[in-house]
């Protein structure tokens, strides 16, 4: 379950610092299981701060050291606890152990005196990195590298909360996590109208990568029912274990976590942190004016079955390489923003949010993308990507002429999209 950073109370710094300077942290682990055999499987690691003080509620811990600009550092004493008590216990390698992380902090290097326990987890432990969401939607380049890093280790990846906020729905194609994890408010209130859409996503993602579903927050037999319904296959939750410190003993699983074939981004070029997004499997048809690429760049996106627009269904739109819009495209950026979960405009001369709702990224005057159009939707059920090269005309928009091609492959659209979302920068707090 997420690290909430919500709830706060009077911070004291003082007393932050001297926490995290005594790594005063300790790790309680709450089992998964399956749901159909009630075997254990994993553990998911929770971290507290000392015992009877108001630091032992993880959300007022990570507020105040936020705030005191120690978030990093807390988040690799709390990774590393975590370790050390799954090491100590003798965890079996074959049991999975969950744990959060802060994409953010892999910015930062390990303290010297936590890199033992990282270095040993990486050699003996199974661990999934959970990936929180609040990091989908304020950093999805840190989160992007975060999931690569963790499967450069041979780890696991799972998203959190999925279903309590747009964002981490619409980014499930772009960190593609072995283990998705259903919010524990889509299990006790699954008659809310918005749950079917939720599920049916989630259910896709699935199939069409072999991940495994766990629901959270289970605490009764109808909610195992429910959860089971919507297609998982594990759960964690009071029914089936508090926060406890490991047992000494931990059966081996006969089955463990599956782990799902890492993305493949071969198929665009220069694969990399500032890959090109133009595939080379797509060859442009023609040339064409701008006004009719202009044209193809607005094709109708999915709308929801109750004929809104799908937020979860229009996780990116990204137009780099154009200077900022006109009136009228900025009233129609504002508008899918105001329904999309991510829009990003990458242009020369932007900020970090050039339009209500809209993230920015300045792009170099002599940066490749300065020379393409390339607008990306994806989603559950849908994928498409207009790529466009600007072949340089001069004048009107209306009678400039680029090369361009509209593909509706659902690898060929995630590849550039990835690509992209390396360049968005974090968004203001």
């Amino acid at each position: 379950m997420t690290r909430s950073h919500g709830a706060g109370s009077a911070l004291r710094p003082a007393e932050i610092h001297r926490v995290i300077d005594t790594r005063a942290i300790r790790t309680v682990f709450q089992p998964l299981v399956r749901l159909d055999t009630r075997e254990v499987v994993g553990y998911e690691a929770l971290s507290r701060g000392p015992a009877g003080t108001v630091w032992e509620r993880p959300a007022v811990l990570f507020t105040a050291a936020e705030a005191v600009g120690r978030l990093a550092e807390l988040d690799w004493i709390c990774r590393a606890r975590a370790y050390e008590a799954a090491l100590t216990a003798g965890l079996d390698p074959l049991v999975t152990l969950f744990v959060n992380t802060e994409p953010l902090a892999l910015d930062s290097e390990c303290p010297p005196d936590l890199r033992k326990w990282v270095h040993v987890a990486r050699e003996r432990l199974r661990v999934v990195t959970e990936m929180t969401e609040r990091a989908v939607s304020a950093h999805p380049s840190a989160l992007l590298t975060a999931a690569a890093t963790a499967r450069s280790a041979g780890w696991g990846v799972a998203l959190d909360d999925v279903g309590a906020h747009p964002a981490s729905l619409a980014m499930l194609p772009f960190v593609h996590p072995d283990v998705v994890k259903l919010d524990l408010h889509l299990i006790h209130q699954p008659d809310r109208p918005e749950v079917a859409r939720v599920v049916n996503a989630v259910v896709a993602y699935a199939e069409q990568t072999g991940a495994t579903i766990l629901a959270e927050g289970i605490e009764t037999e109808e909610h195992v029912a429910t959860a089971r319904g919507m297609g998982a296959t594990l759960g964690q939750g009071w029914l089936f274990g508090r926060g406890d410190p490991l047992p000494r003993a931990v059966r081996a699983p006969r089955t463990p976590v599956r782990f799902v074939p890492a993305p493949q981004t071969a198929r665009a070029r220069q694969p990399g942190p500032r890959a090109h997004p133009f595939p080379d499997s797509v060859q442009p048809p023609a040339y064409e004016p701008g006004h009719e690429a202009d044209a193809a760049a607005h094709q109708p996106v999915p709308r929801s079955q109750g004929g809104g627009p799908d937020r979860a269904a229009r996780p990116a739109r990204l137009l780099p390489g154009r200077p900022l819009p006109d009136p009228t495209t900025a009233r129609r950026f504002a508008r899918i923003a105001d329904s999309a979960a991510l829009v990003a405009a990458l242009a020369t001369g932007v900020g970090q949010e050039p339009l209500p709702g809209v993230r920015g990224a300045d792009l170099a005057p002599n940066d490749p993308l300065c020379g393409e159009w390339n607008v990306i939707v994806v989603g559950p059920h849908f994928a498409g990507a207009l790529v466009a090269r600007d072949l340089g005309d001069d004048g009107p928009d209306a009678t400039r002429r680029f090369d361009y091609a509209l593909t509706y492959d659902r690898d060929l659209a995630l590849a550039a999209a990835r690509a992209l979302m390396h360049w968005i920068v974090p968004s203001t707090r």
